[in-house]
């Protein structure tokens, strides 16, 4: 169990610096948020395709949107949808998604989705819009 809480520690010292030379795990925490202000904030909406055109202008590889979307949906539902990725790419969601509550936190729901309008322009829209 000792083993468990030092991972879990390291992962959160080694990934906020290592997400900095990482595109895809800023890429990770984006499409996290997204997919949480659709969900979470009034009358908000994402379109995929935006989240495609993002993953090609940061010069991800093809795919990497579906990927992403798979392993949040399996981490967020205790596997019952999406489908578990690689490691690494389950340690960045798992990083992006202790941030994000974090945020929610610290800002309250209503304070953290006026910031996503602005953090997430592109990528987040209002319905019906």
């Amino acid at each position: 169990m000792r083993t468990g809480f030092l991972m879990a520690g390291l992962l959160l010292f080694a990934a906020p610096a290592q997400a900095a030379d990482h595109p895809r795990s800023t890429y990770v925490t984006m499409v996290l948020q997204a997919f949480a202000a659709r969900v979470e904030c009034p009358n908000t909406d994402l379109a995929y395709q935006d989240l495609v055109q993002k993953a090609q202008q940061m010069q991800l590889p093809d795919g990497t949107t579906e990927k992403v979307r798979k392993a949040i949906a399996w981490m967020h539902t205790g596997g019952k949808m999406g489908e578990k990725q690689d490691d690494d790419l389950m340690a960045e969601v798992a990083v992006a998604t202790q941030a994000t509550d974090m945020d929610q936190r610290r800002l309250g729901m209503p304070g953290w989705c006026e910031a996503q309008k602005t953090n997430l322009a592109g990528l987040i829209r209002s319905k019906g819009g």
